[in-house]
């Protein structure tokens, strides 16, 4: 008898277990629905020939005559390699001043000791409170008065700094012994010795992972660009969506728009997918301490 009602629980447990199982998954595939359908959708509309496209009296979720002559359009009409070229230019530029800035500034704050040293960071934490659009107008300001409007340098150096990955950096720094750190002192090994063959490599996935989001919001970068550059040669791959749109290309030919955003977005997505598990462990990394 008590093997019996053993049983019933095991089952009734097992059914439960499997159903829930199931709502979770189904949840699951609806929100994946959700987030994938706008890719797919502007995955498929570049591939559409416009004049299919603009017949179309209901949207078609699939087309039976695919095209590459979207993209061909994209990047004749519009000089969206040169724009390209822009991009890769202010984005591994930015990139490599900003770590130039922040790495020693989190091993200072992780590790050195100055009078201060707290206060300081707090009111250094305390500028990620003030509004970005204060932010954009002070530098919009300066970089007008230094007259650097339409230059790289205008475009890299407002951006080669972030409280943020300063803070991330510095509590991933922190969590390495305080003995590696006396011990290296004793050898005499320099702070800046120190932090370069020690700090550096134990957090080098939080520095990648740094890295990598620094690459995704250069290269998705519109709003700062756009106010400092009105030349066309120093236009970044979001100003050419722009451009296609406002020359007239953009508002009759949807699929070559379309296929603009789509050569814009592949980089972003392959670099996500190959690095994704180094970008969840240095930021769950540097997010915890102990």
């Amino acid at each position: 008898m008590e093997n019996e009602i053993f049983e019933k629980a095991r089952r009734r447990d097992a059914i439960f277990k499997y159903i829930t199982k199931g709502i979770v998954y189904f949840l699951l595939a609806l929100w994946a629905v959700a987030v994938l359908f706008p890719f797919y959708w502007m995955i498929l509309t570049s591939i559409k020939e416009v004049t299919a496209y603009n017949s179309e009296i209901t949207p078609e979720f699939f087309t039976l005559s695919p095209t590459a002559e979207n993209y061909k359009f994209a990047f004749t009409e519009v000089e969206l390699a040169d724009y390209f070229v822009n991009t890769l230019i202010f984005t591994v530029a930015t990139t490599l001043l900003m770590l130039i800035v922040i790495i020693p500034a989190a091993f200072a704050f992780a590790r050195l000791k100055f009078r201060g040293k707290n206060l300081l960071f707090t009111l250094f934490l305390s500028l990620m409170m003030i509004p970005n659009e204060l932010v954009v107008i002070t530098n919009f300001i300066t970089i007008t008065n230094m007259d650097l409007r339409n230059t790289f340098i205008g475009l890299i150096l407002p951006s080669v700094t972030s409280v943020f990955y300063i803070y991330l950096l510095k509590e991933n720094f922190s969590q390495i012994p305080d003995q590696l750190y006396y011990a290296a002192k004793v050898d005499g090994t320099s702070d800046l010795k120190y932090m370069f063959k020690v700090m550096i490599p134990i957090c080098s996935p939080t520095i990648i992972t740094i890295t990598i989001l620094k690459v995704i919001e250069c290269w998705n970068s519109y709003v700062w660009p756009r106010l400092v550059t009105d030349d066309p040669n120093y236009y970044l791959v979001s100003n050419g969506i722009q451009a296609i749109r406002e020359s007239g290309y953009g508002r009759q030919n949807i699929p070559a728009m379309m296929a603009a955003v789509v050569a814009i977005s592949v980089p972003l997505i392959i670099l996500f997918l190959i690095f994704r598990k180094k970008i969840m462990s240095g930021v769950a990394r540097g997010g915890t301490k102990g």
